[in-house]
């Protein structure tokens, strides 16, 4: 049940929009700047399409589009033009917003990164893309870990980015500090659609949360995105979907008072409260250990797998990247938190 797409929006809810924007060119700063206004534009379109939408959410890559360019011409800062105008369009139109750019990083290859930017045109949520899609993307590996922020209605929001919703450690990690809907912004392009599905399924099911995930949609003479809006209940069923029409705007009414229910009071499938109380029908609280291999061995930083060695594609250069020689930096603080505390 949606609410009829949130044109019957309830006390509890909160409506999103989806927007499968067409794929565009980007190549000088003329073209940032035009895609730009093009974004904002469809800020307004989204609040003409539905007066009860809350958040409208665009796609990763809507800015830039699909060509990896790491021109310092065309990248981005927090406190730039392209940030500064989202803004003013969330403020202009009273809604809250989902944005991706493509962040300049003077300490090495530039950041995938995502921002949830309220009605007052305050960012409330900042996300650097943990995953990127290797060996395809140069982006730097974020740094940020999962933030979530609390969103229009009280609702608990956080962000995870295209190749990120494979991992199913990054939805149980959202889920574990507290999101009742996670978003996932992509720019994936048609051979991933049947992954897609049902990653998106499995992510909320298995957290007991709602997904709220689209791509980019239509082609820019080289690939074709696939758009594919799409919300999953926390069941796992696929509530609302989205075609292959490039700028429709997908929308949805989601229940976070339904989450809330469903992690206090389910006994069949609570997953991410029994993943800490194995078999508590048998022993008292369950057993509250980590039987899993692979968690004790990252944490100690000797992840391996019986096959590392078979490993055939461990670096860029078969998409025209020359090997890195940078070490990762490790974990920073996120900025928000700092400037809150401020």
């Amino acid at each position: 049940m949606s609410g009829l797409g949130g044109l019957n929006k309830s006390k509890a809810g909160v409506v999103l929009g989806l927007v499968q924007l067409q794929l565009p060119v980007v190549v000088t700063p003329a073209d940032l700047a035009a895609q730009t206004r093009r974004i904002c534009e469809m800020v307004g379109k989204a609040r003409r399409n539905m007066a009860t939408m809350d958040l409208v959410v665009f796609p990763e890559y809507a800015l830039h589009g699909l060509s990896m360019d790491t021109n310092p011409a065309i990248l981005c800062t927090l406190d730039g033009p392209e940030v500064a105008a989202f803004k003013a369009a969330c403020v202009e139109h009273r809604i809250w917003g989902c944005f991706s750019i493509m962040e300049a990083n003077p300490g090495g290859n530039p950041y995938n990164s995502g921002l949830v930017i309220d009605d007052q045109g305050v960012i409330q949520l900042y996300y650097r893309k943990l995953h990127p899609w290797v060996p395809v993307e140069p982006w730097e590996p974020g740094n940020l870990g999962v933030p979530v922020c609390v969103g229009p209605n009280g609702v608990k929001l956080s962000l995870i980015i295209c190749h990120d919703g494979m991992f199913p450690e990054m939805a149980r990690e959202a889920a574990y500090k507290g999101a009742e809907v996670i978003l996932r912004t992509a720019g994936y392009t048609a051979p991933i659609r049947h992954a897609w599905r049902i990653t998106n399924q499995s992510n909320a099911f298995q957290n007991l949360a709602y997904t709220a995930s689209v791509c980019m949609c239509g082609s820019d003479g080289s690939f074709d995105s696939m758009g594919q809006g799409m919300f999953c209940s926390f069941d796992g069923t696929v509530m609302v979907e989205g075609g292959g029409r490039p700028d429709e705007i997908v929308t949805a009414e989601l229940r976070p008072d339904l989450v809330r229910e469903a992690r206090a009071g389910w006994g069949v499938e609570n997953n991410p409260y029994q993943l800490w109380h194995r078999g508590y029908v048998a022993v008292q609280g369950g057993a509250q250990d980590c039987p899993y291999t692979f968690m004790q061995d990252m944490v100690a930083g000797r992840y391996r797998l019986p096959w590392t060695d078979t490993v055939q594609v461990t670096d860029g250069t078969s998409c025209g990247f020359a090997p890195p020689t940078r070490q990762y930096g490790g974990a920073e603080p996120d900025p928000l938190t700092l400037r809150k505390v401020a």
